[in-house]
């Protein structure tokens, strides 16, 4: 008898290949049978024709916090996600010396680069940890009901091994290079994923110092590098960098890669239409440097960097207007009983737009041509006709009214949309011929991050509802395709071949979805952090159950208090054939 067996369902394995209609079932954890299953289970489930697929696997997270607080790694488990790779982009919090100032500097890293609140991460994080190998094992001691792995952060190593000289970004010496490597060496056989670093200078701390490891020169990246080669390849490289000398980052990352049978995954991101040549540049290069023996992994996102703006979030469009100031530091529920009143909306509405003469903040507070109502259900991919700037004409009204009365709906929790990077085309075209190349991965999530102002952890219930389902302003994706994307591939680009396939032997790690009926949620900031800290939260209905390791950890929407997930230690092999 089966533990579990899932009957009658839509099976979308993830191996890419063409859905079929079956059973699976569930032994230990493992799936021990796919196709006519005709051993009883001791619990089973009529899918009644439901989607199956394998569980999503998310490589671009921030939840080196949470991950120590938060069994659901929330708002992960809402959309199906039952893996996530933290430690991306160069940031975490280990290793750390054992004191207030260290922890509180890597804190105020995590604070202003990522937009998690810092007094949440003083609350939540107990930091049991001083080494790295330390920070794994405090991670594997919490309860958890998803599977997360972690990488070695550049941040955090540097400023480990050269105090302010790191936090400063001063050139490291041979001897600040030797220590670091071996802390990343440590960190990989005690079960890191591997490294990641950032190099772009969108991450900034306070007074717009670059985060620690930004300018890094060659010595450094590929002295710590050499440890993976060290180690038989075993571990990856990871970065972020704004790639203004492409070809100059290209050739260290290729050198680096050959050298020493290292995969390195790397974001490949843009701002304007300006860098899509760029980026086609680069998708050739990779594709060249690999067949030359070179491991390069472009990670792509499915959406265009974005915002959502909000009275109670980060930032709104009238964040920098003087007769808005005093109401920014108060309550939700007294900032909203100011704003209810006439006499507020007028004076803030009058004002002249205070704007700042920099592109990105002045897009923010006026270009209301690039900001859209989001809507419910949300829409990720707005036409110049749904700008605020159009549907204010329509109505008749000032831009600053439409966009305040908007704001307003749903008692002040509306959000506006601002699709700041990589929407020059005025549509998601570029983030599909991205996604449909055969050398990237989708990425980019940044689970757990940017609270303030984003939840792009949704992005895989978008990717099943909008890009297959619901798509009209392009093509649509191929259900099939989309399910291998975020299972098959997201897994194998981190060492992961024991999962992303419903296959006999693998994890059982599973979604059972109401195809019909997924969607997405509207957005909006909830208080639920440490401290009280606020996020902006989404959820999703349509998942039907999330299985981790053979238990159903959510059905409908509601966690069912299940944690089988486990911390993963360094790439899985697959399952030995039977």
């Amino acid at each position: 008898m089966y533990d579990l067996v899932i009957r009658n369902a839509n099976i979308v394995d993830g191996t890419g290949l063409p859905a079929f209609s079956g059973d699976l079932a569930i032994n230990n954890g493992k799936i021990a049978a796919v196709g006519d299953v005709k051993t009883k289970g001791k619990k089973e489930i009529d899918a009644q024709g439901k989607l199956l697929t394998p569980g999503w696997v998310d490589v671009h997270s921030h939840m080196d916090g949470q991950a120590t607080w938060d069994p659901l790694c929330s708002p992960a488990a809402n959309h199906g996600i039952t893996t996530l790779i933290m430690g991306n982009c160069g940031i975490g919090f280990a290793p750390c010396e054992p004191n207030a100032d260290a922890q509180g500097r890597l804190i105020t890293v995590v604070e202003d680069v990522e937009d998690i609140p810092g007094a949440a991460l003083h609350e939540g994080v107990k930091w049991d940890w001083e080494t790295f190998p330390e920070y794994l094992d405090a991670v594997e001691k919490f309860p958890r009901a998803i599977d997360v792995g972690a990488q070695v952060p550049h941040c955090a190593v540097r400023t480990y091994v050269m105090g302010e000289r790191g936090a400063k970004n001063e050139i490291a010496t041979p001897a600040d290079v030797s220590a670091m490597a071996a802390i990343v060496k440590e960190g990989i056989e005690s079960g890191a994923i591997g490294f990641t670093t950032s190099r772009t200078e969108l991450h900034t701390t306070g007074g717009d110092q670059a985060m620690p490891g930004t300018y890094a020169d060659e010595a450094e990246l590929l002295g710590i590098g050499k440890v993976i080669g060290e180690l038989g390849g075993k571990g990856i490289f990871g970065l972020v960098s704004d790639f203004h000398n492409w070809e100059q980052e290209m050739d260290w990352m290729k050198r680096l890669s050959v050298d020493n049978n290292c995969q390195i995954n790397f974001v490949l991101f843009f701002r304007e239409e300006a860098d899509w040549d760029r980026v086609l540049k680069q998708l050739d290069y990779c594709r060249q440097a690999n067949a030359e023996g070179a491991q390069l992994i472009p990670h792509v996102g499915a959406r265009p960097v974005n915002i959502l703006l909000s009275w109670d979030g980060t930032i709104n469009p009238f964040s920098f207007h003087a007769n808005y100031g005093p109401l920014s530091v108060m309550s939700h529920e007294d900032r909203l009983a100011e704003l209810q009143k006439p006499e507020v909306r007028a004076a803030i509405v009058a004002e002249d737009l205070p704007l700042m003469g920099d592109s990105f903040m002045d897009t923010i507070i006026g270009g209301y041509d690039k900001l859209y109502p989001l809507g419910n259900p949300p829409n990720y991919e707005p036409a110049p006709e749904d700008s605020i700037a159009a549907k204010a004409a329509e109505a008749g009204v000032s831009p600053q009214e439409f966009c305040y009365d908007l704001m307003m709906q749903d008692s002040g929790k509306t959000v506006v949309y601002f699709p700041c990077f990589g929407y020059g085309a005025n549509d998601l075209s570029r983030q599909v011929e991205l996604l449909e190349d055969s050398s990237t991965v989708i990425s980019l999530a940044d689970t757990g991050a940017h609270c303030g102002v984003l939840c792009d952890a949704s992005i895989p219930t978008q990717m099943l509802s909008y890009y297959v389902r619901d798509r009209e302003r392009g093509h649509r994706l191929k259900l099939e395709d989309v399910v291998k994307m975020q299972t098959f591939d997201t897994a194998r680009c981190v060492g992961l071949e024991d999962r992303g396939t419903l296959e006999v032997g693998m994890k059982a790690d599973l979604n059972l979805i109401d195809f019909e009926t997924l969607q997405l949620e509207s957005p909006q900031i909830i208080y639920d952090l440490p401290a009280g800290g606020r996020r902006m939260f989404q959820g999703a209905s349509g998942y039907i159950a999330t299985i981790v390791n053979g238990e159903i950890i959510m059905e409908n929407g509601k966690h069912t208090g299940a944690v089988p997930g486990a911390l993963i230690r360094g790439a899985q092999p697959a399952p030995k054939a039977a």
